[in-house]
């Protein structure tokens, strides 16, 4: 209404004023008969009048209520000036000069121009026209009339269809296709079910696709290129496959050659599908055809060879791209860092960013973010050091992920001074850490036994908000526990209840450790069958610390007793936890029943290939060099293991022990691999004799 009236005689209200019997006003004209609101002026002019009569202008009214109007839908505010004087003369006539919502673009800068208005303000005052709704007088003639011969539009459907305000709403677009459909003296053509298929594809409503397309195929439309290639682009990006191959079939039957663009969007679509068989043979075809393979072509093979685990033969394909006079590209070279991250191939990693960096190729943050991830994880935070370098000096911004990595690294790897100068530059450079990070550094601080720093950052995080989780809690247990405060360990796992942090095995592990080896088993007894009664798994850990701990405390028994509980709880037994238990069962003289244990491991399909050589030394750490000989005696009497290695296993063993004597007497002699007759009887030579003098 603002518009209509300043356009005709300026900001004067003049399009306010109601026609009498002797004159017709702005008001009446066509152009303004669509307009609404005025008795909200006439509300606000009567407010005023009441107040401060003869002050305040319908012009000055009608400008400050635009200006609000606006406001209140979450549009712009601005500054009206006021002052304006009511015009006293409108007439109808003069209203044809508002532009005619028909015009096309010319003819609307022509009309602004001669009012001064340049085509921003033409952009601007065209935008107040999205506000409400539009008439159908406005578009009709397109829908029953375009030529005046009673037609339509020929672009309007399919054009509407793919226009910005339907994109992401499939269901609008849905009913004005239906509603267009049952329009007389028009029929839907073959592009605008393919932008209907598009426009659904936003919703991801397969259903709806599928009975879109069952209709398509009905109508036996000649199939088109661009309506090929949207529609095998659609279906390839929703894992249609029936759909995109009914499509390819479609286009042999009509004679249209494939374009580059067709290939590509066939082959995407098979490798979203993982039919990588069918892509690599549809690949073939270009390198043998018309239409040859471009970087995207190879782009996709290599997604696809590397989205299926087949990260060598991506390799390859992207090795032949020089063959074929391609220079692989940003997209190429981040795929295969993505799959070699994945796979945990750190070296091929290092070299694909190498490659990307003497190329002179735009390396991505996200490219970065992954090397640096590789390397640390590979226990190599300088080099890890010397890619962040490289980002930084080539200008890109690094993240708190990246910085996260590299101090968890560090700290890892013993360094926790380069772990905190890292730390300290990440908040300088406006890096808000955020739990992880933080948690990083508490389990670096206790780790490297500063657990008075940690517990500081701990606080830190509690009262500044950070989400403390039960890694820190089990972080500073642990770090408390080594350092001999279990009282303190026990106190913080208690707080973990109060804070309502739920405790799980990563939280009881290490105090229950702390609790055995300062010799309070009755107490991580305690803590292991309350671990049951919360619910909380025992993992093979907890039971390896309480059989180790319990044997240390003589309680052989009971280590024993928990080692059948394990066991019959289904538990797989590690290495570390039959170390456990044949170091106290060795330790105190009963080294058959080890091996008793050791030998029923074996049906469970446990084989703990290390474990007699554990034993040996054991024995040998233990002065019980005796009872060392008698078991490589019967490892090999009982056919577990040839004599040579049993001996070096020995020889190793006694010279750890500082048995360096022993040792060589062994090394110099045909001890346990050589025989002895006794008339045509040969014997091996026993190890037990090493202690004859």
């Amino acid at each position: 209404m603002h518009f209509h009236d300043c356009f005709v005689r300026g900001c004067d209200g003049s399009v306010l004023l109601n026609a009498t019997s002797t004159n017709q006003t702005e008001k009446t004209a066509p152009p303004n008969l669509s307009l609404r609101g005025f008795q909200v002026i006439d509300g606000v002019k009567a407010a005023l009048e009441k107040k401060c009569p003869g002050v305040v202008s319908c012009a000055d009214i009608l400008a400050l209520v635009a200006r609000d109007a606006i406001s209140l839908i979450n549009g712009p505010f601005w500054d009206v000036p006021v002052g304006r004087r009511d015009g006293r003369v409108s007439i109808q006539s003069e209203a044809f000069t508002l532009p005619p919502p028909f015009a096309n673009i010319s003819s609307l800068i022509s009309a602004f121009k001669a009012k001064g208005l340049s085509v921003k303000d033409l952009v601007v005052l065209s935008g107040g026209h999205t506000i409400g709704n539009s008439h159908c007088s406005s578009f009709t003639n397109r829908l029953y009339n375009f030529t005046g011969k009673g037609d339509t539009d020929p672009s309007l459907d399919s054009n509407y269809l793919k226009s910005d305000e339907l994109r992401g709403r499939p269901d609008v677009a849905l009913r004005f296709f239906n509603w267009a459909g049952r329009q007389s003296k028009y029929k839907h053509r073959i592009e605008c079910y393919a932008a209907l298929i598009e426009s659904l594809s936003a919703g991801n409503d397969l259903d709806r696709i599928r009975s879109v397309f069952d209709e398509f195929k009905k109508m036996r439309f000649a199939m088109t290129i661009s309506v090929a290639n949207s529609m095998i682009k659609v279906y390839g990006n929703l894992g249609m496959v029936e759909e995109l191959l009914w499509v390819w079939r479609r286009m042999k039957e009509n004679d249209i050659e494939p374009s580059l663009y067709t290939f590509n969007f066939l082959l995407n679509g098979l490798v979203n599908s993982m039919f990588i068989e069918s892509a690599e043979r549809v690949f073939e075809v270009m390198e043998s055809g018309k239409v040859g393979p471009d970087i995207v072509t190879y782009n996709t093979m290599i997604k696809g060879y590397c989205k299926g685990g087949r990260s060598q033969k991506a390799m390859e394909m992207f090795r032949n791209m020089s063959d074929a006079n391609l220079e692989p590209d940003k997209i190429t070279y981040m795929t295969l860092v993505q799959a070699c991250h994945a796979e945990g191939d750190v070296d091929a990693s290092l070299s694909l960013y190498q490659e990307m960096e003497e190329k002179g190729l735009d390396v991505p943050v996200h490219a970065y973010s992954l090397v640096i991830a590789a390397l640390c994880k590979d226990g190599k935070p300088a080099e890890g050091y010397t890619v962040f370098g490289n980002m930084i000096r080539k200008g890109c911004k690094p993240n708190v992920s990246i910085y996260t990595n590299l101090i968890d690294a560090y700290a890892k790897s013993g360094n926790m001074e380069e772990a905190m100068k890292l730390f300290d530059r990440m908040k300088s450079e406006r890096f808000e850490p955020d739990k992880v990070a933080y948690g990083v550094i508490v389990h670096g601080l206790c780790k490297n036994g500063r657990v008075d720093e940690a517990k500081e950052y701990f606080d830190i995080c509690r009262k500044s908000g950070v989400g403390v989780n039960a890694v820190f809690y089990s972080s500073l247990i642990d770090g408390l526990g080594k350092a001999g405060r279990v009282d303190e360990a026990a106190k913080l796992f208690e707080e973990m209840a109060t804070d309502g942090c739920p405790r799980d095995s990563y939280c009881y592990n290490p105090l229950i450790d702390a609790l055995a080896k300062s010799g309070k088993t009755d107490e991580a007894l305690a803590l292991f069958n309350q671990m049951e009664t919360e619910g909380c798994n025992q993992t093979v850990y907890t039971y390896t610390i309480l059989i180790s701990g319990l044997f240390m405390q003589h309680k052989n028994e009971e280590a024993l007793k928990l080692w059948d509980d394990m066991i019959d709880k289904g538990v797989t037994p590690t290495a570390a936890a039959f170390r456990a238990l044949a170091t106290g069962l060795c330790l105190s003289g009963k080294v058959a029943r080890a091996c008793k244990i050791l030998d029923e491991l074996a049906p469970m399909g446990v084989i703990l290939d290390n474990a007699f050589e554990d034993m040996i030394y054991v024995l040998c750490k233990a002065g019980r060099v005796e009872h060392a000989c008698k078991l490589a005696d019967g490892i090999v009497d009982r056919g577990r293991e040839i004599p040579g290695r049993v001996r070096t296993v020995l020889i190793n063993a006694l010279r750890k022990a500082g048995n360096a004597d022993l040792a060589m007497k062994l090394m110099h002699s045909k001890i346990g691999i050589g025989y002895d007759r006794m008339g045509s009887v040969k014997k091996r030579v026993k190890f037990r004799i090493l202690l004859d003098s």
